[in-house]
């Protein structure tokens, strides 16, 4: 019987470091994480798929300790000690002024600006298509070589307030990024069968 792993086209260590191996790290090392292995990630997750082409995520890295000490404060008592220690975080929020870039994203729909401007609805369609870079974002992370420690436990609006005040962006997901540290690891809690997932009609 044909192993799984072979029915893919994507070589089995390569499913490994993005899925099977891949885990949400507690944990780093001191080891920095640079600009050039950012710009790496992004050029992979910028091709992630959002509706019209919008692509409303926005990527604040936080590295100086000045920065590093706003954004401690927001988080919840149990994210604070490794976002502290952690070499690289990155605020992912949405824009939910994303619209005004569709002329050059979604050039061939000369109305697809006026769609969302002055419509509510735009907040929701920002923050679904935000959400599905994300999970891009952290796939790119791991493609990298290097763990992400995504969380939502924070005060999103004092996030927003201290650092979006300007532009209007609204926080979704803080990711510490780095390479694992010691005892990096809470046990792997079980995953749903593919029976209690998927049905065919």
């Amino acid at each position: 019987m044909t192993e799984l792993h072979q029915v893919l086209e994507l070589d089995k260590n390569a499913q490994d470091l993005l899925f099977r191996s891949a885990r949400t790290a507690n944990t780093f090392t001191d080891e920095p994480v640079s600009e050039e292995q950012i710009a790496a990630i992004y050029d992979l997750i910028k091709f992630a798929p959002t509706s019209m082409n919008i692509q409303p995520l926005r990527v604040v890295l936080v590295r100086t300790p000045e920065a590093r000490e706003r954004l401690v404060g927001h988080l919840s008592e149990g994210n604070k000690a490794k976002t502290a220690s952690a070499p690289l975080t990155a605020i992912l929020a949405y824009d939910p002024e994303f619209h005004e870039h569709l002329p050059t994203v979604f050039p061939h729909f000369e109305g697809a600006q006026a769609l969302f401007k002055d419509q509510p609805h735009r907040f929701d369609t920002a923050k679904l298509n935000a959400l599905l870079q994300v999970g891009y974002f952290i796939l790119g992370v791991r493609a990298a070589g290097l763990a992400a420690g995504p969380m939502t436990g924070f005060d999103a609006e004092g996030i927003d307030r201290e650092f979006f005040a300007d532009s209007g962006y609204k926080t979704l997901v803080v990711v510490n990024i780095g390479k694992p540290g010691e005892n990096a690891w809470f046990p792997r809690n079980p995953r749903l069968d593919y029976e209690q997932v998927v049905t065919t009609v």
